[in-house]
């Protein structure tokens, strides 16, 4: 509205300049009437178009649906003492207990890595089920065999019977910038093919029991049925597989995390080759530090993980490490966190020997660890602390 005042008040004001000019002698020059001044033009806005990102990668998303049998075992003798007088009649004559059986139905999504059929998705979405049906854009269905899946990490193989199948482009997350735009597209609620898109929020992410996956968190709309979707740069890259959403109520709050594709990856070669995933230990527990710890060890700064226990006879026990220790990096990778130093490790072929930095007495000092396999029964529930 000013923008249009401004203008009909420079109209009357010409409007009457001329008007008075009518009236006066015609030896007279009339005034010259100078026009308004030219508003300033307002800056312009350029937003993302992913229009051609899902013309483009659409193809290669597709839906997985899966099916459980649940039993429910029907209490036909009521809950009551056996000292009850009424206990033997329930047991004499009420009929045994009653067995049901019905299918349980879930939804979520995936995408295809390659022509041949390997589709990568979350393990929660295909755990514990009897069938796994797997639903292209062109609404044809395969039944997938699932190839294997990984629980810590939320990473899921499977494989379907097809061939010359269209297939995403794996990015670098590495290369993802906070604020950078990206868009996710899968079937929230069973409403295939949805498109959401939002911006990276936070990089390297790290959630409560979850100790092997730096999230990324963006602002991407995701609701149930997402899980399992991939997440894509402006470049048409995939750059993580959507895994959760942080909610008090259910449903999109504005906090969105998802795996980084490159460690989905790493999985889903382990998968594809043993079916399972192999993960390293070096046997110690370590702390996160404090602003009043890294000064008393003589630290400029607070990163690194404090070791505050060892395994006695494991392999940083062998090579020397001991309880004080901060290590600041491993294998040439920075430790900022325990967090850090727990996926470093685990992320090493077992037998591999790496060179650990530690931080004792005011020195920095170079340790040479052979890592060892964590074995399926730790690897099982996630620590809290490195392993």
């Amino acid at each position: 509205m000013p923008n249009r005042f401004a203008a009909i008040s420079g109209l009357a004001a010409i409007a009457f300049v001329l008007i008075a000019g009518c009236t006066e002698k015609r030896d007279t020059a009339p005034a010259q009437v100078q026009p308004p001044p030219a508003a300033a033009s307002a800056p312009t806005v350029e937003l993302p178009n992913f229009v051609t990102l899902v013309k483009k990668e659409g193809p290669a998303v597709v839906n997985v649906s899966t099916t459980r049998t649940v039993r429910q075992n029907a209490e036909a003798v009521p809950n009551i003492p056996q000292d009850d007088p009424m206990f033997e009649f329930f047991r004499r004559f009420m009929p045994p207990p009653d067995t049901k059986e019905f299918l349980a139905r879930s939804l979520g999504s995936g995408f295809i890595i390659s022509q041949d059929g390997f589709i990568l998705t979350n393990a929660h979405v295909v755990a514990d089920t009897d069938e796994v049906i797997v639903r292209l854009t062109t609404k044809r269905e395969f039944k997938a065999k699932i190839v294997g899946t990984d629980p810590l990490t939320d990473v899921a193989l499977l494989k379907i019977d097809a061939s010359s199948l269209p297939f995403v482009k794996i990015g670098d997350p590495g290369k993802l910038e906070v604020g950078e735009w990206v868009a996710a597209i899968g079937a929230p609620f069973g409403f295939e093919n949805s498109v959401t898109s939002g911006i990276v929020s936070a990089k390297g992410r790290s959630l409560p029991e979850e100790t092997y996956v730096p999230f990324i968190q963006s602002d991407v709309v995701l609701n149930p049925g997402n899980s399992g979707g991939p997440m894509f740069n402006m470049r048409g890259e995939v750059v993580g597989i959507n895994s959760q959403i942080y909610s008090q109520t259910g449903g999109y709050m504005g906090l969105s995390f998802t795996i980084p594709i490159d460690l989905a990856m790493d999985i889903s070669k382990q998968l594809q080759a043993s079916g399972k995933v192999t993960r390293g230990r070096i046997g110690v527990q370590a702390q996160e530090l404090t602003s009043e710890l890294a000064a008393s060890f003589g630290l400029k700064d607070i990163s690194g993980a404090l070791v505050v226990m060892l395994e006695k006879g494991g392999p940083a026990d062998k090579a020397g490490i001991l309880p004080g220790d901060v290590i600041r990096a491993f294998d040439g990778k920075p430790v900022q966190t325990s967090a850090d130093l727990a996926r470093l490790v685990a992320g090493t072929k077992p037998g591999a020997t790496v060179t650990v930095d530690v931080w004792r007495k005011g020195v920095s000092k170079p340790v040479q660890v052979t890592v060892a396999e964590l074995p399926p029964d730790r690897a099982a529930t996630p620590p809290k602390q490195p392993g």
